[in-house]
């Protein structure tokens, strides 16, 4: 595979990831790429991104590129462009041109592209888009020197690296090892001569095979990186890039340890400085969108944790919009195997109820189809304004690059909850009716309501000459009402003594 264009093969792979699970429209991050854009100090990492070139242009063509139409509304890549790093938005851009009629012209999308690699040591490619972008027959000669100056960086890299490298591969060495970093440096020292200029070096290579898309070699680099250094500024970028690196690889697995690695660092490096964990737990945040809905074992721990009381804050605080995502989780996670019945359905019925609080919250400051969906049909009780939203939503979906493949399941889950909705609080139901408010024929939608009836096990009988469902709602017992608020209120005192006992 020629050098250089790995990034290419990649994007193609979370692409065919995305057909069979679900994904996200996110964007760029510039913030002091070359140092994988983190920095514990926020002003430091303003400055970082303000002085970086072609950043605000970048953001300014994402938000401006194209006719208005109602999915371009409602596009989020603007808002997600500062929150991801350059290589992480560049599936994204490839999901757009994929997504655009062949009609249409896809000039800025090159552009952007353009400006999004032109920093980076991925010259065959960029020397490719200026020659698109200017209508020439060849890439630019500077190109070809240029890459010839990354083959040789590259080469005298491999060289400086190759013995440390080879050792820490080595079985005899690896057994020698011990969880303490810095007897693990004296033993190196001693015993094979490695010094510490040696163990920087493999945090260079590391950032020098990102830059050019070589992301898997890039992750082993900056891994070995981290079994050796004491330096917790250089550590915590590593981990950063490495995450980048095993995004970009759909390594969703290693992705995973990573997202948990950075989410305590933020809260112990970053304890006492409360703005900088704000920001660097909204890169988390829109970072870990990508296995968030591409690797469904992570689904659940990420749905969690977008809902435990910092990340919860941090997004009222600082990103409103990835209220469309974690809606988008929470509904169909009402389709996921085994969630019915058990403690998985109890803690769904949880998370809907959290959501429904936080969308009533924020509903001045952030609302789109997918959280007007939620708010019509749960706190309005607006049946024909939720079935409205669902067919907006639905559009939304499928023009958004992280939910696209979620759209068939959710639109499946947004009518079981509309048709649980309307059956609690009427008692006599007109099949037609309640076809039309599912945006379904009415065989289709009696085909529905006899699934609905048995799949949920409700007290229900069908009347098909009236063509109506009649519903049996027993009457709950006030005394049993009384009964569960005074569960809910001895757990929430429990909650809270443990919380205050914690300080």
């Amino acid at each position: 595979m020629p050098l250089l264009r790995l990034v290419l093969v990649n994007a193609r792979r979370i692409g065919a990831s995305r057909a069979k699970t679900p994904t996200i429209p996110v964007d760029l991050q510039v913030l002091a790429h070359l140092n994988f854009g983190r920095r514990d100090d926020p002003t430091t990492a303003r400055s970082a991104s303000s002085t970086t070139t072609g950043a605000s242009d970048i953001a300014n063509m994402a938000e401006t590129n194209g006719d208005v139409d109602f999915t371009k509304e409602y596009s989020l890549l603007p808002k997600l462009i500062a929150n991801l790093d350059r290589h992480l938005v560049f599936p994204l851009l490839n999901f757009l041109e994929e997504e655009t009629p062949e009609d249409e012209d896809t000039t800025d999308i090159t552009k952007l592209k353009y400006a999004l690699l032109k920093e980076t040591n991925m010259c065959d490619y960029v020397g490719d888009l200026e020659a698109q972008l200017k209508g020439l027959p060849e890439r630019p000669a500077s190109y070809t020197k240029k890459r010839e100056e990354v083959l040789a960086r590259r080469a005298i890299f491999e060289e400086e690296t190759e013995k440390i490298s080879n050792l820490l591969t080595d079985a005899d060495v690896i057994n020698n090892l011990r969880s303490d970093k810095q007897s693990n440096m004296n033993y190196l020292k001693e015993n094979h001569g490695v010094t510490q200029q040696m163990v920087d070096q493999l945090y260079e290579f590391g950032q020098f095979q990102f830059t050019c898309g070589e992301y898997e070699p890039a992750a082993d680099s900056l891994y070995q990186f981290r079994i050796l250094s004491t330096d917790n500024d250089k550590v915590n970028a590593a981990t950063w890039g490495k995450l980048a690196c095993d995004i970009l690889s759909t390594n969703w697995e290693a992705a995973m340890e990573e997202v948990m690695k950075i989410k305590e660092s933020i809260d112990t490096r970053l304890f006492n400085n409360a703005l900088a964990q704000l920001e660097h737990r909204t890169w988390l945040i829109h970072w870990s969108l990508f296995p968030f809905f591409n690797h469904d074992p992570a689904r659940e721990a990420l749905t969690e944790l977008f809902f435990s009381p910092a990340y919860i804050n941090t997004i009222q605080t600082s990103c409103p919009w990835i209220l469309r995502y974690l809606s988008a989780a929470v509904v169909t996670n009402r389709n996921r195997p085994g969630s019915k019945g058990n403690f998985l359905y109890g803690n769904y019925q949880k998370q809907l109820k959290d959501l429904i609080r936080i969308v009533r919250q924020e509903q001045y400051e952030y609302n789109d189809p997918v959280t007007s969906f939620v708010k019509a049909l749960f706190i309005d009780f607006d049946f024909e304004e939720a079935q409205k939203r669902l067919n907006q939503a639905d559009q939304i979906l499928r023009a958004d690059f992280f939910l696209v493949a979620t759209a068939d399941a959710f639109l499946d889950a947004a009518r079981h909850l509309i048709s649980e909705s309307y059956c609690k609080i009427h008692q006599r139901i007109d099949i037609k009716d309640l076809s039309t408010r599912l945006g379904l024929s009415h065989d289709e939608g009696e085909k529905w309501i006899v699934n609905l009836i048995r799949d949920t096990r409700v007290d229900a009988k069908i009347d098909y000459k009236a063509g109506t469902v009649i519903m049996n709602h027993p009457p709950v017992s006030v005394y049993q009402q009384v009964i569960e608020r005074t569960k809910g209120g001895f757990f929430r005192t429990q909650v809270l003594a443990a919380a205050v006992a914690s300080k």
